[in-house]
């Protein structure tokens, strides 16, 4: 079960959890993948949907060279190392719309390394892609096994029919809540907080709110441009 560390694919991990008595499936396994560049609130909300529902989550770093290590709250990066040790391999290269290998690397690569030293030869993934999301939808639809033959990628909450008012209804009806604003299910502070992938406007919005954001990004910018590479 792939955990982003956001509602949606937290209330995904909750709907599985109710379909089995309100425990975790012996056979599944719950990977959080952190970046480095998550929020706080995140990696909170992360510790707190393992504390408050009693299931074990993984937490998984890339380690640089294609290795990985287990952190858990407390140990893990808040500094984007991760992020910048993957950078490094690619000699400074940032990623970018035409060469996006940071998803793929620091999370989905992360996730079947860990699962291959544990011993899966094969698995299936439940990824928390929602229903009102058709081009993600019809991407997984037309391709389940993107990275690898092992793996084939299964969105529950698609099949049900979710959308973002149904997730934004069930955190408001909870006790706990990740601690960023949710726009009708949908967190705009979600993952990377200045991912290139978001809007300028939401990107400046951040940054506005936050100016600290902009260091570690800016940093990277200006050691690819140092380095011809930018």
């Amino acid at each position: 079960i792939s955990f982003s560390g956001g509602r949606t694919s937290a209330y995904m991990l909750w709907r599985v959890l109710q379909a089995h008595g309100g425990k975790l499936p012996e056979e599944a396994q719950v990977l959080f993948c952190n970046t480095g560049m998550e929020e706080e609130e995140t990696l909170r909300f992360v510790r707190d949907c393992g504390l408050h529902w009693n299931v074990p989550i993984v937490w998984l770093e890339y380690a640089g060279s294609g290795e990985f290590v287990e952190c858990d709250f407390d140990s893990a990066a808040r500094n984007g190392e991760p992020f910048e040790a993957l950078i490094a391999q690619r000699n400074g290269m940032l990623p970018n719309q035409v060469t996006r290998y940071c998803s793929s690397e620091l999370k989905t690569r992360t996730m079947h390394r860990y699962l291959r030293w544990s011993g899966w030869a094969e698995w299936d993934t439940f990824i928390g892609i929602r229903a009102d999301e058709p081009r993600r939808v019809a991407k997984f639809r037309a391709n389940p096994s993107p990275e690898t033959a092992a793996e084939t990628c299964c969105l529950p909450l698609a099949d049900a029919g979710i959308g973002a008012h149904d997730v934004a209804a069930f955190w408001r009806s909870q006790w706990f809540d990740l601690a960023l604003p949710n726009n009708n299910g949908k967190t705009m502070h979600g993952n990377c907080d200045l991912c290139f992938l978001k809007p300028a406007a939401q990107v400046q919005s951040l940054i506005a709110e936050k100016p600290a954001r902009a260091v570690w990004w800016a940093a990277q910018e200006a050691k690819a441009l140092a380095a011809g590479v930018g």
